[in-house]
């Protein structure tokens, strides 16, 4: 049997939270007041209708991802049904990836499922409401170990090499932890650049990337650059993959189309919405959000310099804070899904995984692994 392989090969600180008014406090009156407050309550419904790769036959595998309960984001209900054999939700991984998992007996037969998710959002915004206003770093860093994993490399991830002598060159002499962070973002958002030309949300392999001198990218790339800096310093720092959920209100001020929309009613298809955002960690505090890749999604999208006054209020806002119109999934990276897959490790998991008796299906190609993501957010 013939394997895929598709999977293999496919700045000054500026001052932080410094918030344009429209950052601030939605300009749109039309919108509810829970939308202004930063809550909302959308509905997520996905169906796949797998296909087999030519040639292959036998057994079908699905691993879904499915979001995880924080504080900016709770799912309310979850319901699933499909032709599958069987079925069952796990998060037996490194990274406990909340995981829908099912298997048909062979593709011979019509494989669907349905998976309708209700999910409540919060935008999460510490910066902005000036939580870290008092805050003092300790002199000696102590991270819990759950924490303390995201310091380590991954395959894709390295911290040492060309990533730790270009965080070192970023940070200087700087070792307060918030203003280093506050550092690395703006080198990231300032000299990387989108490239649409990726595949999907790209690979993310962050030592690539710096070696060609090309920083170019989507958002894998450009926010695992920003997170191996980080973990090159000795600040926690992770990805997590998740989908946009529909329109931007506080950042749709600024780009229409850049960070997410919907039609009047509420409705989107946000099937290929796949969007990974960073978080980065300081002892005594905790996670912060952070969103490099989108400050350069923006001046592509609307044209824009780095300089522009619209473009410097995204990316203000963007270093410590986050508009949830968007879901998480999970932080995985080069990690074994459970079960384990034939291909193993994973690169990220913030798409669908299936295989057809051991080879993958193309999930970059929705029309091709057949599947459909449609949000409506309740008005």
């Amino acid at each position: 049997m013939q394997r895929r392989d598709f999977l293999k090969g496919a700045a000054i600180l500026s001052a932080a939270g410094t918030v344009m008014p429209v950052l601030a406090a939605s300009t749109q009156t039309h919108a509810m007041t829970d939308k202004t407050c930063g809550r909302r309550r959308f509905t997520l419904t996905n169906t796949y209708q797998l296909v087999a790769p030519e040639g292959s036959a036998g057994v079908v595998k699905l691993w879904v991802p499915l979001p995880e309960n924080t504080a900016f984001q709770q799912v309310e209900k979850l319901n699933f049904s499909g032709t599958y054999q069987d079925a069952y939700i796990s998060a037996n991984n490194h990274y406990g990836a909340k995981t829908l998992f099912a298997t048909w007996p062979d593709a011979k037969g019509k494989m669907t499922l349905t998976l309708e998710l209700v999910i409540e959002t919060q935008d999460w915004e510490p910066v902005k409401s000036g939580e870290l206003t008092h805050y003092r770093a300790p002199a000696k860093p102590e991270y819990p170990a759950d924490v303390a994993i995201y310091l380590k490399p991954t395959k894709h991830m390295p911290v040492d090499g060309i990533v730790k002598q270009t965080a070192d060159k970023i940070v200087g002499k700087e070792t307060e932890p918030l203003k280093q962070a506050q550092l690395i973002y703006n080198w990231v958002s300032a000299n990387m650049y989108r490239d649409n030309d990726v595949i999907g949300c790209g690979s993310g392999d962050v030592a690539a990337i710096l070696e060609s001198g090309k920083l170019g990218g989507k958002c894998t790339d450009i926010n695992s650059v920003f997170v191996a800096l980080m973990r090159a310093v000795g600040v926690p720092a992770r990805e997590m993959f998740g989908i946009r959920l529909g329109q931007a209100i506080k950042m749709g001020h600024y780009s229409k189309k850049a960070f997410g929309s919907a039609d009047d009613k509420g409705f989107a298809d946000v099937t290929g919405g796949q969007h990974c955002r960073a978080m980065f960690y300081l002892a005594g505090y905790g996670w912060l959000p952070a969103d490099p890749a989108d400050v350069t999604k923006m001046r592509l999208t609307e044209k824009k310099e780095h300089s522009d006054p619209a473009v410097q209020a995204v990316n203000d806002y963007l270093f410590g804070n986050w508009e949830m119109n968007w879901v998480g999934f999970n932080y995985g990276r080069d990690f074994d899904l459970f079960p384990v897959a034939e291909q193993t490790p994973l690169n990220n998991f913030g798409y669908p995984y299936a295989e057809v008796d051991g080879d993958p299906v193309n999930y970059y190609e929705p029309k091709v692994f057949a599947y459909e993501y449609k949000s409506s957010e309740q008005r």
